[in-house]
């Protein structure tokens, strides 16, 4: 055998030998986190609020997850409107109307930042919404909000938390509120949130 020979055969073996041990390599898991099947609500422009059925729930818990596109950025007409609250998800609570009780998830586009905000009525009062977080768009964050006997607890993945005190004790059926932009404004474009409850 040629020396040539001799040394392309020895290449060859070491090259197997590392093929072998590299495909006997451990398979590490995939740290990407699961799919996320989030319901798309749309908002269309000129509009307040998606159409939606009317969906009755016996909880005293809302957990959701949600995500906002680049579509939640907005400059509001009466530059005085840019820091009113639009509504994310909730549920109206007490046994009455959401406009004389609820807790529901707000937000807006205010500061250049995505703010989520406690947004409740309660005895058909309306107190100051509350900033709970600010997230960032195009990422998915976790909604909760706890119904307890005297105040209702918002928390944002699990860390930022505010409670606004209550006046009801109730456990009964509480209908869904869904997305809707605005108050005295209609959406300047069209708006798209995905939702995924948990």
């Amino acid at each position: 055998m040629n020396k040539k020979c001799e040394i392309f055969l020895k290449t060859l073996s070491g090259l197997l030998i590392i093929v072998f041990f590299l495909s006997c390599s451990k398979k590490t898991e995939d740290p990407s986190p699961p799919p996320f099947n989030g319901k798309k609500y749309t908002i269309v422009a000129g509009a307040h609020q998606t159409t939606d059925p009317i969906v009755f729930k016996t909880t005293t818990e809302l957990k959701f997850k949600a995500k906002f596109d680049s579509s939640a950025i907005y400059t509001t007409i009466d530059p005085a409107n840019q820091d009113d609250t639009n509504k994310l998800l909730g549920l109206s609570d007490c046994n009455t109307l959401h406009q004389s009780n609820s807790a529901r998830f707000g937000w807006r586009w205010f500061n250049n930042q995505l703010e989520i905000m406690a947004y409740c009525y309660i005895d058909e009062l309306k107190p100051e919404p509350v900033r709970v977080a600010v997230v960032e768009l195009n990422t998915v964050n976790t909604y909760n909000i706890a119904f307890k006997s005297d105040r209702y607890i918002f928390t944002v993945n699990g860390t930022h938390k505010v409670e606004v005190l209550k006046n009801c004790d109730y456990t009964g059926v509480r209908y869904k509120l869904y997305p809707y932009f605005g108050g005295d404004e209609t959406a300047p474009h069209e708006i798209r949130i995905w939702v995924e409850e948990l």
